[in-house]
């Protein structure tokens, strides 16, 4: 369990980097939209090679089916509520992403704890992937809510909570696997990966393509070249 919230830390940490370097200096549209991209590369390979491979071995196609199906619904449901909730202006500023990093955080780093707990190690590829995809969401996030005049401080202590909270969700995946059947922890893969994809087509490749034109694109491929090449390595 050690292992779990030590490398759930390791991955929740960089919505806290990310928040730091939010509130202390303006980013570089672009310099966003190809971390993004990157990120959103890194996501598919982990998609692919991680959670729809490993979740089929364990409880076969139908369980993955149906978690694919309940993860892609929930995201696509929780998303339109936080987009709702962006639109009331300049106090809910960063809401938006701040949520969704956690909409998207808490499934895929249960996964991590899953993985951890069948005794294979921590997956290189999907920590990887969950730790650059959280940088740009973070520092979006911390962005606005610092152009609608909330405290450095505050914004901080934010992101640390939802990084707890992230991190915790490690730990659940592991204590999860010691109880739950081949069949839940396949569902579970696939509800990560149904919730990703929807996450991944809806807003992170359209906002890398927005921010850095053709440039996503390569490093959407940089990224799946370096989250493949990590998770057939191990």
């Amino acid at each position: 369990m050690l292992d779990a919230l030590l490398w759930g830390a390791v991955a929740a940490s960089s919505l806290i980097i990310g928040a730091f370097a939010g509130v202390i200096r303006d980013w570089n549209a672009r310099l966003v939209g190809l971390v993004l991209g990157f990120g959103a590369g890194a996501l598919v390979a982990s998609i692919s090679f991680e959670l729809a491979e490993e979740g089929v071995r364990l409880g076969g196609a139908l369980a993955v089916a149906f978690g694919l199906a309940a993860g892609a619904i929930v995201f696509y449901v929780a998303d339109g509520a936080v987009d709702r909730m962006g639109s009331r202006g300049a106090k809910a500023s960063g809401l938006p992403l701040l949520l969704g990093a956690l909409l998207d955080g808490i499934p895929e780093q249960a996964v991590l704890g899953i993985g951890i707990a069948d005794g294979n190690g921590v997956s290189l590829s999907l920590l990887i992937a969950i730790f650059v995809s959280n940088l740009p969401e973070a520092i979006g996030s911390a962005s606005d809510m610092k152009a609608a005049h909330h405290r450095a401080g505050r914004i901080v202590l934010i992101w640390t909570a939802i990084a707890a909270l992230c991190a915790a969700a490690t730990v659940a995946g592991f204590q999860l696997q010691e109880v739950a059947g081949a069949q839940l922890r396949g569902g579970i893969n696939g509800f990560a990966a149904g919730a990703l994809l929807v996450m991944l087509v809806g807003s992170m490749i359209p906002e890398a393509t927005e921010k850095a034109a053709e440039k996503a694109g390569l490093a959407a491929v940089l990224g799946f070249a370096v989250a493949a090449g990590l998770s057939l390595a191990t």
